[in-house]
């Protein structure tokens, strides 16, 4: 059962989490870098010689461990709803980071309607007084008004421009990408049990919607950064469908000065699986 409204808003929860270069290439080759083994711009996320990092990386930090996961939610009727990554700094390849994460709202459609509950973390070097990054994630529990939440104020996604798009790009997933995406951290069981995902109302199992937004990621460097990390400041995305390890995911985008827009589709099933992401380029 979910908090009492006033008891979620004052919910937090602060833990400290480690990594070292191991952990950046086995992201790295879980979102399918490199494309091209012999493309030096990717293959600096997978080489401990010049390592450098993915902003996504920080997602796997917080996601299952802020304060919307002990909010009192029934898991079984959970959508992830959205995330984004702003970076202040550069993220080291090694380090321990203090996460200091606080509920930052929670929106009641009424009993049976649903509800939508969004925290905000807050991710900090030892011995530093400002962050190096935040992250925001955004879940939608299907069953779960009626707590007392308010209806309105939900922050609304980000606009799409209402244009062709100015570039996209088609990457490929593989049929073992999700069994390799999950040494990140995720072990849902609905990402490799099929009759967990059949269970679950699934063919079989999904990709983890992480993983889709790592790949989103991968379009926006791509196009626009050289695979240049630092020159990504800022990335987040709607989530509004599911992509099956092996489909196609289409990006298209769209830049208008330092914003890019972009949407992402699984090609063989016309679905659009990622909608409103927005990605602040560095100046």
């Amino acid at each position: 059962m979910v908090l009492p409204y006033p008891e979620l808003m004052k919910l937090e929860r602060n833990f400290s989490h480690s990594w070292n270069e191991r952990d950046l290439m086995i992201y790295a080759l879980g979102l399918g870098m490199p494309s091209d083994p012999v493309d030096e711009r990717q293959l600096a996320y997978v080489y401990e010689e010049r390592l450098a990092v993915l902003p996504t990386f920080l997602s796997t930090i917080v996601v299952g461990r802020s304060p919307v996961a002990f909010a009192g939610i029934d898991y079984t009727t959970v959508l992830h709803g959205e995330i984004a990554v702003t970076l202040h700094k550069s993220i080291p390849t090694r380090g321990e980071a203090l996460v200091q994460s606080r509920i930052a709202g929670a929106w009641d459609k009424g009993a049976g309607k649903g509800a939508v509950f969004r925290d905000h973390s807050d991710l900090y070097l030892a011995g530093e007084q400002a962050p190096f990054a935040s992250v925001v994630n955004t879940a939608f529990g299907r069953s779960e008004g009626g707590f007392g939440g308010p209806r309105e104020g939900q922050p609304m996604p980000h606009p799409i421009p209402q244009r062709d798009p100015d570039r996209i790009v088609t990457l490929s997933t593989s049929r073992q990408q999700a069994l390799l995406y999950r040494q990140t951290g995720d072990l849902n069981p609905l990402h490799v049990d099929p009759a967990s995902a059949r269970a679950a109302g699934f063919r079989e199992p999904i990709l983890h919607g992480l993983c889709t937004f790592g790949i989103c990621q991968r379009a926006v460097l791509g196009e626009y950064c050289g695979y240049a990390a630092d020159a990504l400041k800022q990335i987040g995305v709607r989530f509004t469908g599911i992509v099956y390890p092996g489909d196609s995911i289409r990006v298209e985008m769209w830049r208008d000065g330092e914003v890019v827009s972009f949407e992402a589709f699984a090609v063989e099933r016309a679905q659009k699986v990622i909608g409103n992401g927005k990605a602040v380029l560095a100046k």
